[in-house]
């Protein structure tokens, strides 16, 4: 039993200035750069097309619709491609599952990694669900304005902690940091005041947080695709609770034994590069040719001209003897493997599926990963012979926040001992740098996304609805997401 002396206080904190930022950013700042508005757009289409892509795929839509089979939520929030209407919580799961299934949304990579576009999730089911209810009782719905500015604020604040705080070190999985940005972003959707706010963010660190096993030998798995929908559909409901005037415990993170820094983040309190603004929406990673973990597209990209370096001199993947992948600390840490592949997930995270595809066909979809072309014995054969080796350039130029650069050279040696010239990629085609050449590919595959799932009055519709920033932001939220209702 404690003595006296050693008791701990009783006496309520402060809340911890962690969470003071976030909730007076999120409540004060107004989103007024036209670049971070126009990337806000540019992730509300792509975010949106993913989802469509993903419904193609039973794995994932298996997992989708109300918990409870037959349930009807009057004045539901709608599913995108899908006549489903359902609680805001439920919703935000089912968009936020089918955003993140194909690994082919936005990226952000700094000291922890993650998908700041996971948070539509929670942004479009809230945000249509409070419109549509507000309609049904002669009140001004939200406007995709506010969807557009609530992108921009959960990009920042899953980004900016992302900067220089490591969760995955401590074994912990990214979507931490999609918890508590849709907590942030739903609580101010909700209208709740400073303090119901602040409670609702406490509680999302209070929250047990998921392990990074499902993302890595031998562990990988499916959840991996879900897990992002769990996360968005645990803010809402995390604000839904604190809405209901539910406490919040202020020194969640400090608290000496029991707080977050002390029981999961090895007693360190976080760090931080830069105040919250727009910084993150503005320097996104689009995801846009292929569906591959990030930290692989440049070595993709390489590939691919490497294939056709190939073709040229009339050779194939079985003349190769040897493929040299110079990359950077994080690609080692995360996606270089060797042995059995067990299913889609494990291949998508495994940089020598990655580029064996594409130099033997020239190619990496989504398909790609599915068991039918994994199959193919000539994948895990050429695998065999792809090795990475770290370059200490490249690891700094992926933390330098001059140049975040996400490089990979790929060097290919023929079986007669001939060497061929390294390609190096140190900027993908989603990189900010490349966003003149990238973004009329990204509207490009918007365009194809919602081929798969809508006859072409329905695309033009859409396409008419999203493509101008300004009418876009004009438009009430439940009248868009109308327009993706199959």
């Amino acid at each position: 039993m404690a003595s006296p002396d050693t008791a701990a206080s009783t006496v309520r904190p402060d809340w911890d200035q962690v969470l003071v930022d976030i909730v007076d950013y999120v409540r004060d700042y107004r989103v007024e750069s036209e670049l971070a508005r126009e990337s806000a757009r540019w992730i509300l289409i792509d975010s949106l097309g993913c989802a469509l892509q993903a419904l193609e795929y039973p794995a994932c839509t298996r997992l989708l619709g109300p918990l409870v089979p037959g349930t009807h939520v009057e004045h539901g929030a709608r599913v995108p491609g899908t006549a489903h209407e359902l609680d805001p919580v439920q919703a935000a799961f089912n968009i936020g599952a089918m955003i993140r299934w194909l690994d082919f949304n936005d990226t952000w990579l700094a000291a922890e990694w993650g998908h700041p576009s996971d948070n539509l999730g929670a942004i479009l089911a809230l945000a249509d669900w409070l419109s549509r209810r507000a309609r049904a009782a002669g009140k001004p719905p939200l406007n995709m304005a506010d969807v557009l500015a609530a992108v921009v604020k959960a990009h920042e604040i899953q980004g900016v902690l992302a900067l220089e705080n490591s969760f995955n070190r401590v074994g912990l999985d990214h979507v931490i940091l999609v918890k508590v940005a849709s907590t942030a972003v739903a609580s101010s959707l909700l209208g709740l005041d400073r303090e119901q706010s602040l409670a609702a963010l406490s509680q999302a660190w209070v929250d047990g947080q998921a392990l990074r096993t499902y993302r890595h030998a031998p562990n990988t798995g499916s959840r991996k695709s879900w897990a992002a929908g769990d996360a968005t559909s645990r803010g809402v409901r995390l604000a839904l609770i604190a809405a209901t005037g539910e406490m919040g415990y202020p020194s969640v993170l400090s608290a000496p034994q029991w707080g977050f820094y002390d029981v999961s983040f090895k007693g360190q309190p976080f760090r931080f590069q830069r105040g919250y603004g727009s910084y993150v929406a503005e320097n996104v990673l689009f995801k846009i040719s292929w569906p591959a973990e990030f930290h692989a597209q440049s070595a993709v990209e390489a590939a691919m001209t490497l294939h056709g370096t190939l073709t040229a001199r009339g050779l194939a993947w079985d003349d190769i003897a040897k493929v040299t992948i110079r990359t950077h600390e994080a690609c080692l840490r995360i996606i270089d493997k060797q042995g059995p592949l067990d299913n889609p997930a494990d291949r998508d995270h495994c940089i020598q599926y990655m580029v064996a595809v594409p130099l033997i066909f020239g190619r990496l979809g989504a398909d790609d990963y599915e068991d039918e072309v994994a199959a193919d014995p000539r994948i895990d054969a050429l695998r065999a012979r792809i090795h990475c080796v770290e370059d200490a350039q490249f690891s700094r130029d992926y933390h330098d926040p001059d140049k975040r650069s996400i490089a990979n050279g790929l060097t290919i040696e023929l079986n007669d001992g001939t060497v061929l010239d390294e390609v190096v990629v140190e900027y993908p085609i989603g990189h900010r740098r490349r966003r003149e050449e990238g973004i009329p590919l990204l509207e490009a595959k918007f365009r194809e996304n919602l081929a798969r799932r809508f006859p072409g009055h329905q695309q033009r519709a859409i396409l008419a609805a999203s493509q101008d920033l300004d009418a876009l932001s004009a438009m009430p939220v439940n009248d868009y997401l109308e327009l993706f209702v199959s």
